[in-house]
């Protein structure tokens, strides 16, 4: 991404922007989800990240251990659900509010192919409808997996979902398996211990079908990978003209501008949702911003603030920083 742009990430319980709070990146501060569905603790890792808040880390003590050194993001999660679901309604992925089929670039089919061999064999979708979505099963989808404890009766369920800490370890790379009873939860249903054998045990329905994400039992999660980059290594025209990086994705082999999927839209978005009742358990979302319209809402707002002659303060219409939407020109996607 380029000096022009910063990056905004935020979750919430919904898709409703309303909703959503500000994911401090790179902290171990967690962002904590309660709704009806479930309640979780979501905590984003972006290396050589350039974004809101202005003084946010570049990146992380995750990204210095071994599994992690190659990885350009995380989304990583506490998960305690309301209710049980079963194993395949469950998915993990990205969606869209806007049709992007007349915005695939060419070699996008070649790219999908490419992203079920090296991201998740499970990815299934349809980019050409008027609601596009890719989504893996969760099952499957998920880097790491690991499963706790039931809560216990008139136990806190903020303390249960984030394992009775308010922060989580910056520093922790999340590792598969289970803690406590959790451990003989896995083993009774036969599934494998090692993350690479549980994502390529799970691919199978009837598998899926042996698992339940049981209400009040809680479960940890960690999705990364080193594709998608956030500070580019693509190129597009900048309003000035100038070219500049963008949003890529680099697969092997093969790379695509992430930016154009947009189509006039400022965020990409993950959701957990179950797919038979439409009910989402979180959403993530990383907006782009010009670091321009960013720089002159803040001074807006900070001349706004000072008394004026009266000695009252101007009104100013506080929101967060960076909250205008970012409306790509013409050829910022040349």
């Amino acid at each position: 991404m380029a000096d022009k742009y910063l990056l905004r990430v935020t979750a919430g319980p919904s898709y409703d922007p309303s909703t959503h709070k500000p994911v401090p990146v790179n902290t171990p501060t967690a962002t904590h989800i309660t709704s009806p569905v479930c309640d979780a603790n979501i905590s984003v890792r972006i290396q050589n990240y350039r974004g809101l808040p202005r003084n946010s880390p570049t990146t992380s003590p995750y990204f210095s251990h071994a599994p992690h050194t190659h990885d350009q993001y995380s989304i990583a999660f506490h998960l305690l659900p309301h209710k049980s679901i079963p194993g395949p309604t469950l998915v993990f992925g990205n969606d869209f509010d806007h049709p992007i089929r007349d915005r695939l670039p060419p070699g996008f089919n070649t790219a999908f192919r490419i992203a079920k061999w090296a991201i998740d064999p499970g990815l299934e979708g349809d980019v050409y409808s008027d609601t596009p979505h890719l989504y893996g099963n969760a099952l499957s989808s998920v880097n790491v997996l690991r499963v706790g404890e039931k809560v216990k009766e008139g136990e806190e369920k903020v303390s249960a979902a984030t394992g009775g800490v308010e922060e989580n370890d910056g520093e922790k790379a999340l590792e598969e398996g289970g803690e406590g009873e959790g451990v003989e939860w896995r083993k009774e249903r036969d599934v494998p211990e090692g993350a690479d054998a549980r994502k390529k045990w799970f691919l199978q329905q009837e598998r899926k079908e042996g698992w339940e994400w049981e209400e009040g039992r809680v479960y940890q999660g960690d999705f990364f990978n080193p594709y998608l980059d956030f500070n580019g290594g693509f190129h597009s025209r900048s309003r000035s003209g100038k070219d500049e990086s963008e949003f890529a994705l680099k697969l092997p082999g093969f790379s695509l501008s992430i930016l154009p999927f947009l189509g006039g839209h400022d965020s990409l978005r993950y959701v957990m949702k179950n797919t038979t009742t439409n009910e989402v358990l979180f959403v993530v979302v990383f907006t782009l911003l010009h670091k321009e319209d960013v720089d002159k809402e803040e001074a807006e707002g900070a001349e706004g603030s000072k008394p004026d002659k009266t000695g009252e303060s101007k009104e100013d219409g506080t929101r967060h920083e960076g909250e205008k939407n970012f409306e790509p020109r013409s050829d910022d996607l040349d």
